[in-house]
């Protein structure tokens, strides 16, 4: 069984609910299972500056009061901010779960880089060395106080969690894109709290006890297995639903290149194209779309506003009364 854990490594509850997951996989019904933890990556603090700032001025900053909000348990059975527990300090429970005895990340920054070490410790190494470079990471921010945004520092946590490839590999654009498309996947699945765990198509959000996620895993089914490509479109066609066309694009762009032929690929980066205000590609997939399903009242229906759109008219009247013809709702 895979457990993917979305979670920002500089969100606390994502280090307490790492232990408590711990914590639930020792039990004896869990650990006699062949189970993967699998970290993606979310981002709670998308604002965060490239560069590390002390993070004693950052209360004052709404954009940290809002990147807080993501970053949640969301148990009535543990402390969460805006609960009855509001006043009990997250070091408190961190202290409890065996996180410590100092307790405190020093700088606020991008956590892009730290993403993208995981996932190329998931790449050269597995969900293993994944998991071990996580652990170094997540110890060196909320620990030690080490800046996990600054490259000799990640460079210097891989090597010592075993991962001595990454040196290189962090000087490149490597699992730049990967990082991004998982960002978007997260969103088309509806992550929107560090941590969420993840199996199959069930999720718990927040740092939950261990035996609420030990029930959640005993109930969990696996995935079914489908072909990447499927996957993509599915979460493409969840970000146009979202209103983020230009995230759509990002994950059609590889079946683009690969299945530029399919109608399905063709029909739905037609919709990202018009969505997004790009209308000069959304007007030559839809030509050539109209020209190959002419029945479709909805492809009509797109052609004709994005003609109109371009401030073409006359062209655009007898797509949309077709479409409206053929599917009276268009009129």
């Amino acid at each position: 069984m895979r457990i993917e854990i979305w979670a920002d490594v500089v969100c606390p509850w994502a280090y307490i609910g790492k232990r408590r997951l711990e914590t639930a996989l020792a039990s004896p019904a869990m650990s006699a299972r062949d189970i993967e933890v699998v970290w993606r990556p979310y981002l709670i603090d998308p604002t965060a500056p490239a560069e590390a700032v002390p993070m004693e001025p950052a209360p004052r900053d709404p954009m940290v009061d809002d990147a807080a909000g993501r970053c949640a348990v969301d148990a009535p059975t543990t402390v969460s901010p805006g609960t009855a527990d509001d006043g009990v300090p997250v070091s408190r429970i961190a202290a409890a779960e065996g996180l410590g005895p100092n307790w405190g990340a020093a700088w606020r920054s991008s956590s892009h880089d730290a993403h993208r070490l995981l996932a190329l410790a998931h790449e050269h190494g597995g969900s293993t060395l994944q998991d071990t470079v996580t652990e170094h990471l997540m110890r060196a921010h909320f620990v030690e106080g080490q800046d996990i945004s600054a490259r000799d520092t990640l460079r210097t946590l891989a090597i010592t969690a075993g991962f001595a490839e990454a040196s290189a590999l962090l000087d490149t654009d490597a699992a730049d894109r990967t990082v991004r498309e998982l960002r978007l996947i997260g969103k088309a699945r509806g992550i929107r709290t560090s941590p969420t765990i993840v199996v199959g198509d069930r999720a718990l959000a927040g740092a939950q006890p261990p035996d609420v996620i030990a029930d959640f895993l005993a109930t969990a089914s696996p995935a079914r297995d489908a072909p990447e490509e499927v996957g993509r479109l599915r979460y493409a066609e969840s970000l146009l639903d979202l209103r983020d066309p230009l995230g759509a694009l990002t994950l059609l762009r590889p079946l683009l290149d690969e299945h530029g032929d399919d109608l399905n690929v063709r029909r739905l980066a037609a919709r990202a194209y018009f969505t997004s205000a790009q209308l000069g590609r959304a007007l030559e997939a839809l030509e050539q779309l109209v020209e190959d399903l002419p029945d479709d009242s909805y492809l009509r229906l797109m052609l004709g506003r994005t003609l109109q759109r371009l401030d073409l008219h006359e062209q655009a009247a007898p797509h949309l009364k077709i479409a409206a013809a053929m599917t009276p709702e268009f009129a």
